[in-house]
């Protein structure tokens, strides 16, 4: 039986007056791949960036791994096994491949077990360890990808939240990075994916959510979504 590593409830979420996050609620179980479509200013970025401690919600409850994460600072929240790929990558361009990984492990001190995941991301990404030395600015934009995820790894997450990963890839690249979350579930790690391409997100999920200006409207499986009417008209391109 499948276990809820993330719960959230009732969660709204305000920038000022306007109310982004209109209450939702959503579980993420532990092994699988959850993911939240929506059109843009649905909301999804703005959970995301929740649930990671960089916003702070008006009402509501998150629960992680059985632990309620009001109270827990954004740095902390990452300690406990929650990191966040987040939407534009934002590496630092004029670091390294390799110091970027490593600021991903900046609250680790186990350094035999650092050097052992950042081989861990080069064997995930093998084009980042053939530049190791390269400026990551220098990248194309689904390397900067690549290593936006290799990044996120290196906390050691229970549960990686992607936002937007394929954005603005080539098809060749996007599926190559559709292929390594992929991989990654299967080695074990829980994923919650905000995805525009809701095809390729949807075929891979477990399950999904479709949001609507801050509510959720929608749920089920991937597969079942993939199957409904109004999603394939309003996310799939079909009449």
């Amino acid at each position: 039986m499948t276990t809820a590593l993330l719960e959230v409830t009732d969660l709204r979420v305000a920038y000022g007056k306007i109310e982004a996050v209109k209450g939702i609620s959503f579980t993420v179980e532990d092994g699988s791949v959850t993911t939240l479509i929506g059109t843009n200013g649905a909301g999804k970025t703005t959970t995301l960036r929740t649930l990671s401690g960089l916003l702070k919600p008006t009402a509501g409850t998150v629960t992680f791994d059985g632990r309620p994460l009001a109270a827990i600072p954004a740095h902390k929240i990452v300690s406990l096994g929650l990191a966040h790929s987040p939407e534009g990558r934002h590496i630092f361009p004029r670091m390294t491949i390799e110091e970027n990984l490593l600021l991903g492990a900046f609250l680790r001190r186990d350094t035999p077990g650092i050097t052992e995941d950042i081989e861990r991301a080069y064997t995930l990404f093998p084009i980042l360890g053939e530049r190791r030395k390269q400026a990551a600015g220098t990248l194309s934009g689904g390397e900067q990808q690549m290593l936006a995820m290799g990044r996120a790894l290196m906390s050691r997450p229970k549960l990686l939240m992607l936002d937007e990963p394929s954005m603005g890839l080539s098809p060749i690249m996007m599926q190559k990075i559709m292929a390594t979350i992929v991989d990654l579930k299967a080695a074990g790690t829980t994923i919650l994916l905000v995805e525009q391409n809701a095809q390729a997100a949807l075929s891979l999920s477990d399950r999904g959510y479709v949001m609507q200006t801050g509510a959720i409207v929608l749920t089920g499986t991937g597969q079942e979504l993939l199957r409904d009417e109004s999603v394939r008209k309003s996310y799939l391109g079909e009449d």
